[in-house]
């Protein structure tokens, strides 16, 4: 565990900056990222936000931007973020010597022990993400994660909004080097809400109590906050005042449950696109089990029409449970299929389905019960064949291996999301490298 400092690396409107990386002509233009099925606005370059647009808006609200101010949207690409964040946590990671990473864009690193020039070195990491990657990122400095994450706020609000912070904060923010005045200044301009843990129910409440800045926050007592509020709280507001209680999670603790749920493309009534697609989802949840190291004990699915469709509703789901716990995409699916065989019922336009997998537990926990049974050799030669087959889906793109039931055309697979915006893999497919012309 790092005892601090510590340092959060976050990407600027992630999506949105990878998607300019390898099509620039979207440099300084109003751009929005669509969520599954091209629904809302899930991501918004400064540009966009300085229309207004909100984070969740839906795009045939602010569709007529594309008219009257040049605004772009995309379908979400999500094969293309995820490479992008690898290649970007990689670099990030010569911050320090240990790292959590925190989402897709955002990654905490431990800087306990790091001699020299903090600011300085963050600087050269950031200007190496940026020149390597083109994802331009702000880097928050402080003794604990909290004050880190506050700090990043901070650079990345004094980039975008020239005064509202000094401008040497801007794309690094170091707290540590800052004198007690100038600290106090920075909280004393920042409202409480955008602390780290304070969601928006608990700043109405602190803002009707009259802590309406991050300085007032900080100097309450931390165990009337307990008492009045709750311990989260109160680690919150010791993290302010500089004790770190939050420490590093080098190794991501495992999903207690994993899911894997979409919206189809068109409304599904029959039951063959209904397999098709349960199949797909139960095959990608199978995966996720398995880069955790989990098997799950049993399967739920779920099928429903939309709430807000005229006509008649359906919303039901049912638990298969496994012969025994399990990772094998196999039997996942076949539990999967059995239940929405189940529950399916003729008559109702159906909008989304889903699988989750539950019950989860360590693979290397069911080991030593695996062996005793009569079919051990054959359950081991199973967990070969899932280990090469997760291999080609790596090498090759999602999906290159598939269990049949998923079906084989795409272009006849009606439940597919609509991504009538999305780009290419250009990372990822060999297919879409993008072509350089002198």
């Amino acid at each position: 565990m790092s005892a601090g400092p510590f340092a959060l690396v976050d990407a600027s409107n992630f999506y949105v900056s990878c998607e300019r990386v390898f099509r620039p002509s979207l440099n300084g233009i109003p751009v929005v990222v669509l969520s599954s099925n091209d629904g809302c606005a899930i991501a918004r370059s400064n540009e966009a936000k300085a229309l207004g647009i909100k984070m969740g808006a839906p795009w045939f609200e602010i569709k007529h931007f594309a008219e009257s101010a040049g605004l772009v949207a995309l379908s979400a690409n999500f094969t293309l973020y995820g490479d992008m964040s690898d290649r970007m946590m990689s670099l990030a990671a010569g911050l320090g010597p240990a790292q959590e990473i925190y989402s897709i864009d955002e990654s905490f690193i431990g800087l306990d022990g790091v001699r020299g020039d903090l600011t300085d070195r963050a600087r050269k990491v950031r200007n190496r993400i940026l020149v390597w990657t083109g994802i331009p990122c702000g880097i928050g400095i402080g003794p604990t994660k909290t004050l880190a994450k506050l700090a990043n706020y901070i650079s990345k609000t004094a980039e975008r909004k020239p005064g509202s912070y000094p401008a040497e904060l801007a794309q690094v923010c170091n707290l540590g080097t800052l004198s007690k005045e100038d600290l106090d200044a920075l909280l004393a301009a920042t409202a409480v809400g955008e602390v780290w843990g304070v969601g928006r129910r608990i700043a109405e409440q602190l803002e009707e109590g009259g802590i309406r800045t991050v300085l007032e926050l900080a100097r309450l007592d931390p165990a009337t906050v307990r008492r009045r509020w709750s311990v989260v709280l109160e680690r919150t507001v010791r993290e302010l005042q500089g004790m770190s209680c939050v420490q590093m999670e080098d190794v991501p603790a495992p999903k207690k449950e994993i899911a894997y749920t979409r919206s189809f493309g068109r409304l599904v009534t029959d039951l063959e696109p209904l397999l098709e697609a349960v199949s797909e989802y139960a095959s990608r949840a199978a995966e996720k089990l398995r880069k955790q190291g989990s098997v799950a004990g049993n399967v739920l699915v779920f099928a429903h029409t939309s709430p807000y469709r005229p006509g008649p509703k359906y919303h039901r789901s049912v638990v298969v449970p496994l012969r025994r716990p399990s990772a094998d995409t196999a039997a996942i699916v076949h539990a999967a299929t059995a239940g929405i065989q189940q529950i399916y019922q003729p008559g109702f336009d159906l909008i989304k389905a889903g699988v989750m997998l539950l019950d989860l537990a360590p693979d290397h926990r069911m080991q030593g019960e695996l062996d005793l049974e009569d079919d051990g050799a054959a359950v081991a030669e199973r967990g070969r064949l899932m280990k090469v087959m997760d291999g080609l889906n790596n090498r090759y793109g999602k999906g290159t291996v598939h269990v049949a039931s998923s079906g084989f055309d795409d272009a006849h697979r009606a439940w597919r999301m609509r991504q009538e915006r999305r780009t290419p893999h250009y990372t990822t497919n060999i297919l879409d490298i993008p072509i350089a012309r002198a």
